[in-house]
């Protein structure tokens, strides 16, 4: 399902007209309304059902009202919405947060910081056939898993592999290319891939592997400390419009709030600007985010977009496990800043 164009979300705040005053002299004058801040936003894959909050914060006007219109790119990967954000091609965007936190170790990186964490789980899996052999963790060792190029799960495969004590030589890590990975799987060319699970698992689904055969092994569920993906902006358009930034989160955070209320009637919207979509699918995806990345006991204790500081460094040291950090260890502030988060009490889920 690819996009073949960007969404534009043309949701304009209804402006009043605000009456004259009179200045000293005698002269009428009238305050001008503001003019809404147009952001650039880049989704970093094409449109699915796990996008319905920034679809319904744009389709049902949210986005408008809060002073700002939204044009929607769709980016190939967590990179290069990051490389667009770098570059001025985007105000803001959506990519996995520890792809961020690699990025800011590399040379001349830009200061981008997450301002809002979407999903308070990493969707790092792997997705097995319990056919062949495969329950639970300790089942990966002797098998054959797929890993697609580009996939950023298998990053934090060496944490896992360490806080589970796995026989890391065991397992045969078999590189394929990212449009076959489900395939081999179903085919039975592997007995398991890496990926999202809430891409991979509900892919094979839909290619006909039955639910029953299919273990998903959510690194969340095996220590893995990860956040996942979250809202990024450039550090230029953050200083000069830190309230359409705002504006842009408070949307969103309703967005996600309209989605968990009623995930039917946001895929019909989602639906609506997807090509060929299967309804179907996509509300078990979105369904499927919301339960396991979204609304985590975390959320439900502190609210939807923020973190955890001393969570966030037990990430950071397990994505050390991978990449020894080039530059100083960041500092969760380095990488996350909290002072364009709605209200709190705004952000709980009821």
């Amino acid at each position: 399902m690819r996009m073949r164009r960007p969404i534009t979300l043309l949701a304009l705040a209804l402006l009043a007209a605000v009456a004259p005053g009179w200045l000293p002299s005698g002269r009428a004058s009238a305050e001008e309304p503001k003019r809404p801040v147009a952001v650039m936003f880049a989704l970093d894959r094409a449109l699915d059902g796990s996008l319905a909050p920034f679809v319904l914060a744009g389709s049902r006007g949210l986005f408008g009202a809060e002073g700002v219109t939204v044009t929607m790119t769709t980016a190939k990967g967590s990179t290069e919405a990051i490389a667009r954000v770098a570059a001025g091609e985007a105000d803001m965007a959506l990519a996995d947060i520890n792809e961020l936190i690699r990025y800011r170790d590399g040379t001349n990186s830009q200061p981008i910081k997450a301002v809002f964490v979407l999903f308070n789980k990493a969707p790092y899996a792997i997705i097995a056939r319990k056919s062949r052999g495969i329950n639970a963790l300790a089942d990966i060792e002797g098998k054959t898993v797929g890993v697609a190029e580009g996939d950023l799960s298998i990053r934090l495969w060496p944490a896992v592999v360490k806080h589970n004590h796995l026989k890391a030589e065991t397992i045969k890590l078999s590189r394929v290319g990212a449009a076959v990975r489900e395939p081999i799987l179903s085919a039975g060319q592997v007995d398991a891939v890496s990926g999202f699970s809430y891409l991979s698992a509900i892919n094979l689904r839909d290619r006909g592997v039955p639910a029953a055969d299919l273990a998903v092994l959510r690194f969340a569920d095996y220590g893995c400390e990860a956040y996942g993906h979250a809202v990024i902006v450039s550090p230029g358009f953050a200083a000069k419009q830190p309230g359409a930034v705002k504006g842009f989160l408070r949307a969103l955070t309703s967005g996600v709030l309209l989605a968990i209320k009623d995930p039917a009637a946001a895929i019909t919207e989602v639906a609506s600007k997807m090509d060929d979509p299967s309804r179907e699918l996509e509300l078990e995806r979105l369904q499927a985010v919301l339960a396991d990345n979204v609304l985590t006991s975390d959320v439900r204790r502190d609210g939807l977009g923020g973190i955890d500081p001393a969570r966030f460094e037990r990430a950071l040291d397990q994505i050390a496990e991978d990449r020894k950090f080039t530059h100083k260890r960041p500092a969760p502030a380095d990488i996350f800043d909290n002072g364009f988060l709605p209200p709190a009490d705004s952000r709980l889920v009821n």
